[in-house]
């Protein structure tokens, strides 16, 4: 029997509904993204007075760009530009046009905002159903979406994609995970959407409670929103029997849904109708080839809200096309291998080292000596903050350091969003280095 998914009034088989778009001809894709890569630069000159200013530095006109082979041209898009135009100076519209405003932590502790207006939403929950559908899903499924609501991207993300799809959605957020097990156990939903950590803590606790792989229906999980590798999808695997399917995306250019795996589990086909994407060399930043390692920059090519040009995610990984056994001529991107800055995926937050020392510096209790440490304790990442005493509270009597510690236990949760272990240690009991300090001990394995 096939299933038939309205949409945008046609009546189309599952899994086939985005065929059209997602098995074109590289020839037609690109003239796809050609011609919208030319609206959007005038869109921005247009409408955006910072890319203006950017592009009248450098003397570039939108008539200038005539293809993706001009690419180069055009400034890249930092972070940095994100803070500089807080909150709402990247948005292309009246905000009256706004309907949705995410955010994500900077290195500051400021956020950065991200505007939506309706056509963003739906552009949004199109590629997100795409991502499902690649992996499966379709309206016999019930989806339990773990990611965490709000502010943050990845729960809305996954619920509005598998909404459109037609499957059934359980939004329970993140977090109180023995009700997580019950409703697994209860529900009997066949998709989980959530971090890879939080997959395997949340078998711990369905064990704990004493149910059994026999007590649960879930067949696929689609798990983003921090770095995992190759090894740990075995685990989930090997755990759950079910199949574990990577998904990428990031706030700043729409969430998740950029790219995401298909059953082919070979690399993350990129929505590149969508996203426009390119490698380039992290210390000449020209632009690089298929096959060729480096930093994956993207484009935005459809979004009316706040488009970005070339904006530098700090992803390391690789552009390649194959034969793809799902049919999908969508260009790939292997699994993120690194990132160009230091900042940290804790349980689907973003860390920076310099948000904890702008925390830490306030006490002046403390040296400026510190170290961060990161564990993967019952499947869940854990974080812990060392930091010296100064040599007069180190004198001092154990309930004023207990006290200190609760103290700036509270003050780095207001600034991280979660939660992290702080123990002061006595002065100097911190490795020196004679080059770079050694500020982060990654341990995770998985």
């Amino acid at each position: 029997m096939v299933i038939r998914v309205k949409y945008n009034k046609m009546e189309v088989g599952h899994l086939k509904i985005w065929d059209k778009i997602e098995s074109i001809s590289l020839d037609e894709m690109r003239a796809i993204q050609d011609k919208r890569l030319n609206q959007t630069v005038k869109y921005v000159y247009d409408n955006v007075s910072y890319y203006k200013k950017k592009m009248d530095v450098i003397g570039l006109l939108p008539d200038d760009i005539k293809s993706c082979d001009d690419l180069y041209k055009l400034p890249f898009t930092t972070k940095d530009d994100l803070r500089d135009t807080y909150p709402y100076g990247l948005v292309a519209v009246d905000m009256e046009k706004i309907v949705r405003v995410h955010a994500s932590s900077g290195t500051t502790g400021k956020r950065i905002v991200v505007a939506y207006t309706q056509e963003d939403i739906d552009t949004w929950s199109d590629v997100m159903a795409r991502c499902f559908a690649r992996i499966g899903t379709d309206t016999k499924d019930i989806v339990h979406v773990a990611y965490g609501y709000g502010l943050f991207t990845g729960g809305l993300g996954a619920h509005y994609g598998a909404e459109k799809l037609g499957a059934t959605v359980i939004p329970i957020s993140g977090g109180n995970s023995r009700r997580q097990v019950e409703f697994l156990t209860d529900l009997k939903p066949t998709v989980i959407a959530c971090t890879p950590s939080y997959m395997l803590h949340l078998y711990e606790v369905m064990t704990e409670s004493g149910f059994t792989l026999d007590d649960i229906s879930l067949k696929a999980g689609i798990f983003g929103a921090e770095p995992w590798s190759e090894n740990m999808r075995k685990e989930i695997e090997r755990l759950l029997h079910i199949k574990a399917y990577d998904i990428y995306g990031l706030s700043e250019i729409t969430g998740p849904g950029v790219a995401s795996e298909c059953t082919a589990q070979n690399g993350l086909h990129i929505n590149e109708d969508c996203y426009l994407p390119e490698i380039i060399d992290i210390k000449t930043q020209k632009s690089l080839g298929l096959d060729m390692q480096g930093e994956i920059v993207f484009t935005t090519i459809k979004k009316k809200g706040m488009p970005l040009i070339r904006y530098r995610t700090k992803d390391i990984t690789k552009l390649f096309r194959d034969h793809c056994e799902c049919g999908r001529t969508l260009v790939k991107m292997e699994r993120v291998t690194g990132r160009t800055d230091d900042m940290l995926i804790i349980r689907g937050v973003n860390v920076f080292p310099s948000q904890i020392e702008s925390v830490l510096l306030e006490f002046s209790q403390l040296t400026p000596n510190y170290q961060i440490i990161v564990d993967r304790i019952n499947m869940m990442d854990v974080l812990e903050i060392r930091v010296e005493m100064n040599e007069n509270l180190f004198s001092d009597e154990v309930r004023k350091i207990e006290l200190l510690e609760r103290n700036i236990t509270t003050a780095i949760e207001s600034v991280l969003a979660i939660s992290a272990k702080v123990k002061l240690v006595e002065p100097k009991s911190i490795e020196r280095s004679e080059g770079k300090a050694i500020r982060i001990i990654d341990r995770r394995k998985i």
